[in-house]
């Protein structure tokens, strides 16, 4: 079987080296002249879709050459097992969380949609607004009417996750603009015709400094949720936590589709969730699972696990993991227009399993002091570092693929290892983790107590998300 595995891998690797030497003949233009350059600095995967985009319009060439490519994909981008893969014990929890909300004093039960409105305006600090279980429709932005408290925040809430479904049929559910608000246990849905239509379940804007979004399902969105700043003013110190964002099917939209998009917004929490199935058809077809950017700093990406294509791994487009940077940002967005200076700065992301990416699972772009600590990544290009401005420090990760520092920008790696798909684990791919071949362990971080699971590191610890 390994002797089948490496002739496999060296026939696709003669497929794609044979079919990128074809397409450099098709012309004697720059581009093909500069063919190699690019294969140096690119993922097998990028170079087969640069190689596929330019056979278009070659019919004859496609015909010979696209057969060796596609053999070469299916080798680089293997497709995920059939059926839904386990969650791992990420995203909404079906008994709800454990940690109480300190601070509140009084409830306000709503079984209709327009009282649920009312409550959003007139609930004071100290109130939890508690959902009746049902079905809510809305086709109108929801709005917020007083400030929380830090010893007496406001609570919308069902008692029990999967008993309240709110459908938007809205560009933005909820508009977030007051601090101390908390959102919990919901199950919210776009239901929108045109998905230009449904942007954002929680749009966090401006005063809105630590809001909670936790245990909710989030489907069919393009950015689930979208923080940024509004009039000088910045959403920092957020927690999102044990949310699941996922959609049903590509996002047909130009505008950026993220489930987790920060612009600006400081020292925010990314803990526990499962993001998941964000491919973009329309545009530019690049879609990222979670990133930050705008000048935003001390963000920390932990414990979640992200599947970028459950299914159809190699349908067009690129899909992203998880990013520092994302795409760039409009420097008029950015926080104290400090774009030039990084898009993210001092950010971690530590014990994610990101898998099943056509592209990287982890993106640094323009954004430097970055962390990158005990993550594995499975079926996914690796790890990249993008611009000039970009420095990140790779730390015991256990990752597939290569660590590709582009454009001038540098990495430093120590501890991480080579995942082996088909040794490492029992079924890397179906996510099936315990160790078949237990790789040797790395000296643990003392920033890092604990590991995907919230088991805690020794004093030695194992290369990934997983410590035992």
């Amino acid at each position: 079987m390994r002797r089948l595995t490496r002739w496999t891998a060296r026939l696709a690797l003669c497929a794609l080296l044979l079919t990128a030497a074809a397409a450099a003949l098709l012309t004697l233009t720059s581009t093909g002249q500069n063919l190699v350059a690019e294969a140096s600095s690119r993922s097998p995967q990028e170079l087969i879709r640069y190689l596929k985009r330019r056979l278009e319009g070659h019919n004859k060439l496609e015909a010979v050459l696209l057969p060796p490519l596609h053999a070469a994909q299916r080798h680089f981008e293997r497709e995920p097992p059939a059926g839904p893969l386990p969650t791992l014990g990420k995203g909404q929890q079906a008994t709800g969380l454990k940690e109480p909300i300190a601070g509140i004093g009084q409830q306000l039960r709503v079984d209709t949609p327009q009282a649920i409105r009312e409550a959003l305006l007139q609930a004071k600090p100290g109130t939890r607004i508690v959902v009746a279980p049902g079905l809510y429709p809305f086709s109108l932005k929801m709005r917020l009417g007083n400030d929380g408290r830090s010893d007496a925040p406001i609570v919308l809430s069902a008692e029990q996750p999967g008993t309240v479904w709110f459908q938007f049929g809205q560009v933005e559910g909820i508009l977030v603009d007051r601090p101390y608000w908390t959102f919990e246990n919901l199950d919210i849905r776009g239901v929108c015709e045109r998905h230009d239509d449904c942007e954002h379940a929680f749009h966090v804007v401006g005063r809105a400094a630590f809001t909670t979004i936790r245990n909710n399902r989030i489907t069919d969105f393009n950015a689930h949720i979208k923080v940024n700043g509004n009039e000088g003013e910045w959403p920092d110190h957020g927690l999102l936590a044990h949310n699941t964002l996922t959609n049903t099917t590509p996002r047909e939209t130009l505008k950026s589709v993220v489930p987790f998009d920060l612009v600006g917004a400081n020292h925010w929490r990314v803990q526990d969730n499962l993001v998941t199935n964000f491919a973009k058809r329309d545009g530019n077809m690049v879609s990222f699972g979670i990133f930050m950017k705008g000048a935003s700093e001390g963000g920390r990406i932990e414990r979640n696990l992200v599947i970028c294509s459950p299914s159809d791994i190699s349908r067009p487009g690129v899909r992203v993991g998880i990013s520092f940077g994302g795409g760039g940002t409009d420097p008029g967005l950015c926080r104290n227009k400090a774009c030039h200076l990084y898009e993210h700065r001092l950010g971690l992301a530590a014990n994610n399993i990101v898998a099943h990416c056509n592209d990287t699972g982890l993106d640094v772009n323009q954004s430097n002091q970055v962390v990158l600590a005990h993550n594995t990544l499975i079926n996914t290009s690796g790890v990249a570092t993008r611009g000039t401005l970009a420095q990140a420090r790779l730390y015991g990760n256990l990752y597939e693929g290569v660590a590709r520092a582009r454009n001038g920008s540098r990495i430093t790696a120590e501890f991480d290892e080579t995942l082996h798909p088909g040794s490492t684990h029992m079924n890397t791919d179906g996510l099936l983790l315990d160790w078949r071949k237990t790789p040797e362990r790395v000296p643990s971080l003392k920033s890092l107590q604990d590991d995907f699971y919230r088991q805690p590191r020794g004093p030695g610890s194992l290369p990934g998300a997983l410590s035992q």
